[in-house]
């Protein structure tokens, strides 16, 4: 099968080209091959002939989105659509990652994949117009939510490691009391693999690793993990760390759906210490 990828050098992008190239034509398209901003992005997909497209590609700068609220909807909302608009064109299947943050963060157990959605932040938003333009256009579509995805060159994992080492004045202070679902990029792209090759299970999946945890849990883990158990850390509350977005406070994700037919990710405690265990082995 050929495969279309958008955001091919992302995080997310490039653990999804690794897993579907042994078994599929994977055509990757970083930010050189497609204008997401632009509708000349449809042709640009359409000139692919991909008998499938997995669009990961998206403005995930989540404070950035807040400050330039249509910048994101541009990308994020608009650009989703180009990319359906394609897909409808090649008569193509669409694999559409979304995330958490189209949820308000209010519940008191994690979401379900059909409950109601109600992004607080600008980034949500925009990956919810996302959404509602793949139901609009598309009959043939999965939508994947996934959640505080580590595994590319930046993320929190690698965060984390780069403060222990250089550990700035006062300590490492971390957020107690934003909690989610701490999700391994490569693990999603075997999920996302094994959902391709269904055939036609449709719909919308939340795959992420199971289990939830806070920053500050989320944090504490990795610090053990790779050796570093003595070095404290201050919990805070999200009151206390400003910036321009508003996080949603409680978003981990049940994957009911994926579950059902068998596509289940580890706890994201093992995903850490398989991904520290990595970034050890490279550092040596």
């Amino acid at each position: 099968m050929r495969i279309a990828i958008t955001g091919a050098t992302g995080q997310l992008g490039g653990a999804l080209c690794l897993a579907l190239g042994p078994g599929h034509e994977v055509i990757p398209l970083g930010r050189d091959q497609l204008e997401l901003e632009s509708p000349a992005a449809v042709a640009q997909i359409v000139a692919t002939g991909a008998d499938l497209v997995i669009h990961p590609a998206a403005l995930t700068n989540v404070d950035g989105c807040a400050r330039d609220p249509a910048h994101a909807y541009r990308v994020n909302g608009l650009g989703t659509r180009y990319v359906a608009l394609a897909c409808r064109r090649l008569d193509a299947p669409l694999v559409y990652i979304s995330t958490n943050e189209v949820f308000a963060g209010d519940a008191t157990r994690p979401y379900f994949e059909y409950e109601p959605t109600a992004p607080v932040n600008a980034y949500g938003r925009s990956k919810l117009a996302g959404e509602l333009a793949v139901r609009e256009l598309l009959d043939r579509f999965y939508i994947v939510r996934v959640a505080w995805l580590f595994g590319g060159a930046r993320n929190f994992v690698r965060t984390v490691l780069r403060l222990a080492g250089n550990l700035p004045t006062g300590g490492l202070r971390m957020v107690d009391d934003e909690v989610g679902s701490p999700t391994y990029a490569a693990d999603v792209a075997d999920a996302v693999a094994r959902l391709v090759d269904t055939g036609d299970f449709y719909g919308t999946y939340h795959l992420v690793n199971e289990g939830a945890a806070s920053r500050y849990a989320f944090a504490r883990a990795i610090l053990d993990m790779a050796g570093y158990v003595d070095l404290p850390i201050t919990p805070i509350k999200l009151s206390d760390y400003v910036r321009d977005s508003t996080p949603p406070p409680y978003t981990p994700l049940a994957n009911m759906a994926g579950a059902a037919i068998g596509i289940s990710l580890r706890p994201w405690e093992d995903a850490v210490g398989a991904y520290v265990e990595t970034l050890s082995g490279q550092a040596h």
